[in-house]
């Protein structure tokens, strides 16, 4: 059996990177996490250690899962946004981790308010140590931050909405 604190470091560590599922086994127990893409944080799969074509569940129902991150806008509000035709998302070019700075220290690329031009630099994310500068690509105006400094992305995730000038 695996002890609470276990499992929760097991969670922390996979909502801190882009591994998308996890199989464990110990002790005649089997543990399963894994991470749905545009969930916000894992969900625990308990299974049993050996399953059967005729005792295999169909599909396991989550037991637990992590606290919930909120982002800076509403999520009601940004759901509406980001199907709102008229603005542009600029989107992740790359799985990795968003920054919205060059350093800790330093001010945010844009932020809401923000303009923008096609070669403005919006924001960084980090693949395999390499820190990959994210352009605009479009003129306008920055109406939406959609994530959070340091959250992880995903391939094609909308990042900010822009008004088009």
């Amino acid at each position: 059996m695996f002890k609470l604190n276990e499992i929760r470091e097991l969670v922390r560590l996979i909502d801190e990177t882009s591994v998308t599922e996890l199989n464990v086994e110990a002790n005649g127990t089997k543990l399963i996490i894994r991470k749905e893409y545009g969930q916000a944080a894992p969900v625990i799969i308990p299974a049993p250690a050996v399953q059967t074509a005729a005792t295999a569940p169909a599909a396991p129902a989550p037991v637990a899962s992590a606290p919930v991150s909120t982002p800076d806008v509403p999520a009601a509000k940004a759901e509406t946004a980001a199907e709102d035709p008229t603005l542009h998302k600029i989107v992740s070019p790359m799985v990795g981790t968003f920054y919205k700075a060059p350093s800790p220290d330093s001010e945010p690329y844009v932020q809401v308010g923000s303009k923008v031009t096609e070669k403005s630099v919006v924001c960084i994310v980090e693949a395999m140590k390499l820190m990959n500068e994210i352009e605009a690509d479009v003129r306008g105006e920055i109406v939406s931050v959609l994530v959070e400094n340091g959250q992880l992305v995903e391939y094609g995730q909308p990042l900010f909405l822009v008004k088009l000038d």
